[in-house]
């Protein structure tokens, strides 16, 4: 019962996140998001689990498994150390997997191996979810779609990173006044920015010049490091938000002139 009320906890947090438009810094695999949409997976979905074992069953739909096979609609499964045979259909234990029936075949295994001891679990936390989320609001999304609303995409356009980030510093304040009697003061100030950040400044063409030489999981550190999350909005680094809402990525000049940028 206490896990339940956990995982249906998660899931209103899940539906909260969305609602709000926070990114989870946080990996779901395929077949969850097709879950929250209340979609049924398929084989190409458990290779997001067990790419072994889904290679056995492309192998079986894509091959002719007359007299090759000796299968029946069972499988084996450890429960509490113990190996058991468990029926995917009502007498599944008598009828042999055919090339007539394997379609059905794989379907069940694939059923069995992605719900495998996850099933209650999961009920709790899509009900958690819909208890926050109108259904309708996601019923037109699929679950790549649904992915980067969530968790935003992992893969970084450089173009667009680069369009989307201010730069601060170089910044210097003079301030002096002068008072006109004993109850007037007046003060006066101006700002002048000698030697601050711009696209073309030299450092900055030095910063780009070797995010552009990274790969992408290492661009994906840098961000991380920078703004606590590797996530990027679906759409793109103009959304992107730190811990006050949206904000963009700065690079900013600061302290001594020998300083690095911040």
């Amino acid at each position: 019962m206490l896990d339940k009320l956990r995982f249906r906890f998660s899931g209103r947090i899940l539906g909260l996140a969305l609602i709000h438009q926070y990114l989870l810094d946080a990996f779901f695999t395929r077949p969850f998001y097709k879950a929250l949409l209340r979609i049924l997976c398929d084989l190409s979905d458990l290779e997001y689990l067990d790419e072994e074992f889904h290679q056995s069953l492309q192998w079986m739909k894509d091959n002719d498994i007359h007299d090759i096979l000796d299968l029946t609609f069972t499988v084996n499964e450890e429960v509490f150390g113990q190996i058991t045979e468990r029926e995917l259909k009502p007498g599944g234990a008598n009828i042999p997997v055919t090339e007539k029936n394997k379609k059905e075949y794989i379907e069940r295994m694939v059923k069995w191996r992605i719900e495998r001891g996850v099933v209650q679990q999961t009920e709790s936390l899509v009900r958690g979810f819909y208890e926050v989320v109108d259904a309708r609001l996601v019923s037109v999304f699929d679950a790549r779609e649904l992915e980067l609303v969530i968790a935003g995409t992992a893969e970084i356009d450089l173009s667009d990173w680069r369009s989307n980030t201010e730069y601060r510093g170089g910044e210097i304040w003079f301030m002096d006044g002068w008072t006109l009697n004993r109850k007037l003061k007046v003060i006066w100030a101006f700002v002048i920015d000698l030697t601050g950040y711009h696209d073309n400044h030299i450092v900055i063409r030095w910063f780009w010049a070797a995010v552009e030489r990274f790969n992408n999981e290492q661009r994906l550190r840098l961000l991380q490091f920078v703004t606590g999350t590797s996530s990027i909005p679906y759409e793109g680094f103009a959304s992107l938000r730190g811990s006050n809402g949206p904000r963009r990525f700065c690079v900013e000049k600061w302290g001594k002139i020998t300083a690095l940028p911040r």
